[in-house]
């Protein structure tokens, strides 16, 4: 009995150590510069829905909200994938946020998103493949996947502001993706049952 415990505890180290060598230095920075992104995000679109309240755009208010709980989602699953492959979460401070005016909010998410989407985290997921960190390459695509769709429903909502509709959205909890319709089944991300995705409001 003794024994098999020995063993199973040098198991897990080995586990451990095989899974922090599969990955880089650079790809560890590369996560915390993406924790610490969709932290900025995520309290960035709180204070961005608050505005759209105070104007009357209830549907843009609700899609920062939905994006603001989908970078929250992010945000978490780096820290955890940060901290299994044996990486330090770095400290850092909350950008200060002014809003503008929803229209000008708008534009400026859609710039966000649109540098995560087409270039920071086709970066990241380029050396996390080089690495082999599988649970790297995870958690960033699970992130550019949703950032595609949020920029996406930006440009509707800045298309349409002022006559959107008045339209449902979900975020799925276990990978942030965005949508107006909820899946039939499995999210198109994460594969995970459609059970999983929270209704926004």
């Amino acid at each position: 009995m003794k024994q098999t415990f020995i063993l199973l505890i040098g198991a897990a180290f080995a586990a451990v150590t095989t899974a922090q060598a599969s990955v880089s230095q650079q790809t560890l920075d590369n996560l915390n510069a993406a924790f610490q992104g969709e932290s900025n995000a995520a309290h960035r679109y709180e204070a961005f829905a608050r505005k759209a309240d105070s104007e009357g755009y209830v549907y843009a208010a609700r899609l920062f909200r939905a994006a603001s709980k989908a970078e929250s989602i992010h945000r978490e699953t780096h820290k955890k994938t940060i901290l299994e492959l044996g990486g330090k979460i770095k400290d850092f401070k909350l950008d200060e946020v002014k809003p503008g005016m929803t229209a000008e909010n708008l534009q400026a998410a859609i710039k966000g998103e649109s540098y995560e989407r087409d270039t920071m985290y086709p970066e990241f997921i380029a050396l996390a493949k080089k690495d082999g960190s599988k649970p790297a390459l995870r958690t960033l695509l699970y992130a550019q996947k949703a950032e595609v769709e949020h920029a996406k429903l930006y440009q509707d909502a800045l298309d349409n502001l002022g006559k959107n509709a008045d339209l449902t959205i979900y975020v799925c909890k276990v990978c942030g993706y965005t949508v107006n319709k909820l899946p039939a089944s499995n999210c198109p991300s994460c594969r995970e049952p459609a059970s999983n995705y929270e209704l926004i409001n």
